[in-house]
Parts: C-alpha cells; structure tokens; sequence
C-alpha cells in the first residue's frame, strides 16, 4: 500500500515537528498476519480486511514514564476538566431524559475489554441497537450532543479511565470488537494520530451510502487507522505525544485524512469498487483512488 505508507510519513513528520524522520532503518514494518494469526483476530467477517500486524513499539511507548505522565497530566488538567466536566454533564442532564454517562466495553491492550466512560450525546433508548459505524445523520443526537462531540467534551470521564489504568492520553483509539484488526500491544488512548487525521470522520462517512458504509469502513477506514497508529506508536516519543496532545486540544488537523466533498465523490460509485476487488482479487484504479482520498493530507 504505497499511498498509504507515504501518507503515514508525512502524518509521522508532521507530528514530529516537520522533520524527515520517517526512515528505513527506522520505519516500522506491517507486515501480515500469519494464518493462525488471522484466524485468531478474526471479529470481523470481511474478506476486504487487511490483517495489519504491530510490529515493535517505540521504548518511550512502553516506559513506565509515560504512564506516569498521563497520571500526571490528569492531575494538573483535574482544575480545568473537571469543571467543565460538569457543566457538560448539567447540560446533557437537563436537556435530554436519560442517564449522564455513557458506559460501553471497548478494547484495551493485550486483547482485554474494559468500560469506556463518555458523556451521553445520543437519545436514550433501553435495548435499542445503534449503528455501529456513527455518522453525522445516522444517530439521534441530543440537542447537545453534536456540540459535545465536535469539540470532544464527551471525552472528559475518560481521564478516570486514564487514572484506572485503562487508557493512555496518547494511544491508538479503543475500539468495539467487532472493529478490531488486531490485538493492541499497548495502552489505548484518549486520543492519537489516527484520531487527529479523522476528526471528520462522521461527517465524511455520512457521503457514504447506507448500504456500502460497513463494508467501506471495515475495507478501508480500519486499515488505514492500523496503519497510522501502528507507525506512530513504534516512533513515538515524550515531544511527539505532546504535539498530538496539542493538536487534540486546538483541533489541528481536522479534516486531514477524510475532505467530506472529495471523499463523498471518490465513494459514489458505491459498493461495487470493493464487491468487484473482492471478486477478482485485484485492486481497482477507483479502489486506489479511495485509499488516496481517505488519506488524503490537507
């Protein structure tokens, strides 16, 4: 996938301040599962899914010093989130009937699940399934919700999933089983370079239509992720996760790997561009184009 390791060097030197350091001696290698590999990380029944594999994470992603600035970091921020936090949680409380809290069990490191904790920006409905890819349209929103989202206030509780254990501030996005490639061999995060890149993400996935949206986000969208944050994380260090931080909080970034008006038109044709590379094996011009779009930097 050249489009897609070129678009992660340039991903990689932004958020390392520009440099060129995206280099062979130092770039990580996906490489593909083995079968046992596949068979045994195999949630989602899709025969367009890439099995992207981690290989190796950088020494300040596995250092015990990094665990402790995330505690640190919540404890300084503690003043000013959990305020907010409130005033967050007041609103939701007072403009939609329905719990504060949103609770749903995620994927942690090492393949354990674990309860993510968000603020509720949907509709409370008992025992009603959501879709599982969210798009702008596809959800009933409350009259808070879309702000609460756009700017990422729903995240505010996960800093007491930061002080469980559960999560890093810096981190591959936790995601639900049936969206996981494979296994994480870190901490998730509250957010990441994958999180930075598609921060419009529900608002481009809405251009898709209805009926190619899990096929196209499982063929597609997954991947690219996995590529990304698997690149990030084996040459992350202390600057670069303050960079992804910093760009979290000014929202830098947005709209760098999903543009809603390109990617709208790169996905028009629908489903057939994946049903027809699921048929014969290859990779179409159009299919090509939609990996150039989705990482497309801005």
């Amino acid at each position: 996938m050249p489009v897609v390791a070129e678009q992660a060097k340039r991903f990689e030197a932004e958020a390392d301040g520009g440099s060129p350091v995206f280099r062979r001696s130092t770039a990580p290698q996906l490489v593909e599962a083995s079968a046992s590999e596949a068979k045994r990380h195999s949630r989602v029944p899709n025969p367009l899914r890439l099995h992207l594999g981690w290989h190796g994470l950088s020494a300040w992603s596995r250092s015990p010093a990094k665990r402790l600035l995330d505690c640190i970091f919540v404890m300084l921020a503690a003043p000013v989130a959990v305020p907010l936090m409130v005033l967050a949680a007041a609103a939701v409380r007072f403009t939609s009937p329905g719990p504060v809290l949103f609770r749903q069990a995620r994927m942690g490191q090492a393949g354990k699940t674990f309860v993510i904790l968000k603020l509720r920006t949907m509709e409370h409905t008992p025992n009603a399934k959501h879709h599982p890819v969210t798009t702008s349209t596809n959800q009933r929103f409350t009259p808070v919700g879309p702000f609460l989202r756009r700017w990422k206030l729903d995240e505010l509780p996960q800093i007491v999933n930061v002080l469980r254990g559960d999560l890093s501030l810096v981190g591959p996005r936790p995601k639900l089983s049936e969206h996981t490639i494979l296994d994480l061999p870190c901490r998730p995060g509250i957010t990441g370079l994958a999180t930075v890149a598609f921060a419009n993400e529900e608002a481009a996935l809405a251009k898709v239509p209805q009926d190619c949206l899990k096929d196209y986000y499982h063929s597609f969208v997954l991947p690219l992720k996995q590529q990304l944050d698997a690149s990030y994380m084996a040459r992350a260090t202390l600057l670069s996760d303050l960079r992804i931080i910093l760009k979290s909080v000014m929202r830098r970034g947005e709209g760098a790997a999903l543009d809603g008006t390109a990617f709208a038109s790169a996905t028009a044709p629908g489903c057939n561009i994946a049903t027809r590379s699921r048929q014969t094996g290859k990779t179409s011009p159009q299919e090509r184009e939609h990996r150039s779009v989705v990482m497309e930097v801005s």
